[in-house]
C-alpha cells in the first residue's frame, strides 16, 4: 500500500505525545534523516510510560480480550477491590466500548489479535537493541519472568496460553516448576506458592528513566521536545499539516503522528479512525524488600506484576475503566496489596512509595492502531493496551519506515487504524 502522504528525509515531522511510542517514532524518524518536534500536553513520559512494570516481555504481551477476562469481569464488574473494575457511570461511550470488547472475548478474535501482534512480539527486543546501539541508555536487564501460583492446577491456564502463542509462530522458552524450585530462585516467593512457570529470554527496564533518556537522545540529535503543548486540532492545509494547541499556537509540519495514549480518540476520530480507545488504568507503587529481587515476578491469579526497581520492588496491577484524568483511588492500592501479599514474603508493604495511577490505551479487539489515516500526512500510533512499553520501539521503527518511504510495512497491515 502506498501512502500519498509520504515524507522524505530532511522534512519535518511533528509527533504529538512524548511517551515511549511517540519518542521511539521520533528517534527512528531521525535515523531516516527527518527533522522532528515532539510535543506533549504535560511532560515527557508522564502517562502510562512512567509507572508501568517495566517489562519487555514478548512472551507475555498477550491481548487483553482473552475469554477468561470476560467471565471474571462479569463477576467483579462493580467491585472496587477487584483486579478488573468498572465503576458505575452513565457514560454511554464506555458501555458501548465494553460491549464491543465483550464481543471480542472469544478464542477466535483473541487468536486473530495474537497473530496481528506477532510481528511486534517477534522484533520488539531487536528494536530495543537498535536504541541501545544508537546511544540510548535503555537500562535493560535480561532475566526470566517467574509466574507464581498456589497450585499446579492454577498454572494450567497460563501454560495453555503460552502454548497457543507458540502455535502462532512466536518461539518461547518456558517451563513449569514446583513451589520449592520457585523459592530457590526467588527469595520473595512465599510458602503458599505451590507451582510456577518460568519464562526465559525476557527483559525489564526502569521505564521512567528509559523515556527520559530517549527524549534526551532525540534532543541531542537535533530534535525538539516541548512540554505543556496541548494539541486540540490536527488538519491538513495545502502542503502542510497544521496542529493547534489550547493556547491557539499553530505548528506546521510535513506530517504529524498522533501518539497520545488514552487521550487518542479526540484527535483520531476526525481522520477516519473508528476503533475506539479507552483508558484501562493501572496502579503501581514501590516497596522495599528484605532480600534483593533477582527478576520480575508475575502473579496471574491476582493480575499483579512485580519488577526489580531502583533497589526495591515495583508492584503494578489492576485494570480500571475510568476517565484517564480521574483521581487515584486508594482502595485499588489496598486491593493490590491484599491480593499479592499471600504470594510474597520479605516485602515491607507499609513502607510503600511512588504511588501512581496511569491510563493504558485499550482497544476492543486487542490490536493497536498504527499507520496512515484518510488525511494525507496524518498518522496514528496508539492502542497498545498494557504492552506499549514492549511494543513502543518496534512500532516507532515500522511507522517511521512507512512515513519516510510511503510504503506500509507488511508487519503493520493488521494494525491499520482505518480497519
Amino acid at each position: 500500500m502506498t501512502d500519498v502522504g509520504r515524507v522524505g528525509g530532511g522534512q519535518h515531522v511533528l509527533v504529538v505525545g512524548a511517551g515511549v511510542v511517540g519518542l521511539s517514532t521520533a528517534w527512528f524518524l531521525q535515523e531516516h534523516g527527518a527533522r522532528v518536534t515532539v510535543v506533549d500536553r504535560k511532560g515527557t513520559g508522564t502517562g502510562a510510560s512512567w509507572g508501568n512494570a517495566g517489562w519487555l516481555s514478548p512472551g507475555l504481551a498477550l491481548p487483553l480480550n482473552e475469554p477468561g477476562v470476560l467471565r471474571y469481569g462479569l463477576s467483579s464488574l462493580l467491585d472496587p477491590a477487584a483486579p478488573l473494575s468498572v465503576p458505575f457511570t452513565p457514560d454511554p461511550g464506555l458501555w458501548l466500548f465494553l460491549a464491543r470488547f465483550a464481543a471480542h472475548c472469544r478464542w477466535g478474535p483473541w487468536e486473530r489479535a495474537v497473530r496481528a501482534n506477532l510481528p511486534l512480539n517477534t522484533s520488539c527486543l531487536d528494536a530495543f537493541d537498535l536504541l541501545d546501539k544508537g546511544g540510548v541508555e535503555t537500562t535493560m536487564h535480561e532475566s526470566p519472568i517467574t509466574a507464581v501460583f498456589r497450585s499446579p492446577r492454577a498454572a494450567v491456564g497460563l501454560l495453555r496460553e503460552l502454548e497457543r502463542v507458540t502455535d502462532s509462530g512466536l518461539h518461547l522458552d518456558y517451563g513449569a516448576a514446583t513451589g520449592d524450585q520457585a523459592r530457590e530462585a526467588l527469595p520473595q516467593a512465599s510458602g503458599r506458592v505451590g507451582a510456577a512457570v518460568r519464562l526465559d529470554g525476557q527483559r525489564h527496564v526502569d521505564p521512567g528513566t528509559l523515556v527520559r533518556n530517549l527524549a534526551r537522545s532525540v534532543r541531542e540529535r537535533g530534535g525538539q521536545v516541548r512540554d505543556g503543548f496541548d494539541v486540540t486540532d490536527v488538519r491538513r492545509v495545502g502542503d502542510s499539516v497544521i496542529t493547534t494547541s489550547s493556547g491557539d499556537e499553530p505548528l506546521f509540519a510535513d506530517a504529524v503522528v498522533v501518539s497520545t495514549g488514552a487521550w487518542f480518540d479526540g484527535l483520531a476520530r476526525t481522520h477516519g479512525v473508528r476503533t475506539p480507545v479507552r483508558a484501562g488504568r493501572g496502579y503501581s507503587f514501590t516497596v522495599p524488600t528484605s532480600d534483593p529481587v533477582p527478576g520480575p515476578i508475575y502473579i496471574p491469579e491476582a493480575r499483579v506484576a512485580c519488577t526489580p526497581y531502583q533497589g526495591s520492588l515495583r508492584v503494578a496491577g489492576t485494570m480500571e475503566f475510568r476517565g484517564p484524568d480521574a483521581a487515584l483511588d486508594e482502595r485499588r492500592i489496598g486491593a493490590i496489596i491484599a491480593s499479592a501479599r499471600p504470594y510474597l514474603r520479605g516485602v515491607r508493604w507499609e513502607e510503600r512509595s511512588d504511588t501512581w495511577v496511569g491510563p493504558r490505551p485499550v482497544t476492543p479487539d486487542g490490536m493497536p492502531l498504527v499507520g496512515a489515516t484518510r488525511t494525507p500526512g496524518v498518522y496514528m500510533a496508539g492502542g497498545h493496551g498494557m504492552w506499549g512499553l514492549t511494543h513502543g520501539p518496534i512500532t516507532g521503527r515500522l511507522l517511521a519506515e512507512q512515513i519516510i518511504t510511503g510504503e506500509r510495512p507488511t508487519e503493520l497491515r493488521a494494525l491499520d487504524p482505518l480497519r
